[in-house]
């Protein structure tokens, strides 16, 4: 391969690759094995594998609800970089989910998340857990995370710039 060229092996789809690379970089989702499914500019889907180090109830086998937290604060966080031409800071503002039902054991849950609207100062978000199919909803969630101004990002305040 000719070095600075693209081939068909190289980068196939680049939000997929950006999704992947930041869960391989952020240690909490290394921990608990989230995996990019797909993604888009605006969208991401994120699998979390089963794992018995991931039980909140012994007896049933049931995920912890934390757990469930972390992939959908990660989906949603993703899809809103995403959205973006350039990456920025992005903390999020408001996480709000309501389960519907215990995800069952044994069994990878799904968590897709979508942007629906971008300003200067906020991206909106709203995803959905499930196991088996998108018929069977888990969890719903809104999210929003807050555009840190560059000045912010680069750490200078406008008295530091002489402002």
């Amino acid at each position: 391969m000719v070095e600075g060229r693209f081939t068909a092996q190289t980068i196939v789809n680049p939000a997929l690759e950006f999704a992947s690379l930041v869960l391989t970089r952020v240690r909490h989702c290394q921990h608990i094995g989230l995996r990019a499914v797909e993604a888009t500019p605006r969208h991401v889907l994120l699998e979390l594998p089963y794992d018995v180090r991931l039980i909140g109830d012994p007896t049933s086998g049931i995920i912890h609800g934390g757990a469930l937290t972390v992939l959908m604060d990660t989906a949603c966080g993703l899809a809103a970089q995403l959205s973006l031409e350039h990456i920025e800071v992005c903390p999020t503002l408001d996480l709000r989910i309501d389960y519907m039902t215990a995800a069952q054991p044994q069994q990878s849950v799904f968590g897709h998340a979508e942007v629906y609207r971008v300003t200067d100062n906020v991206i909106f978000a709203r995803g959905t857990a499930w196991q088996g199919g998108e018929q069977r909803t888990i969890a719903h969630c809104v999210a929003t995370f807050m555009r840190l101004p560059a000045a912010a990002r680069e750490g200078n305040t406008a008295q530091e710039r002489g402002a």
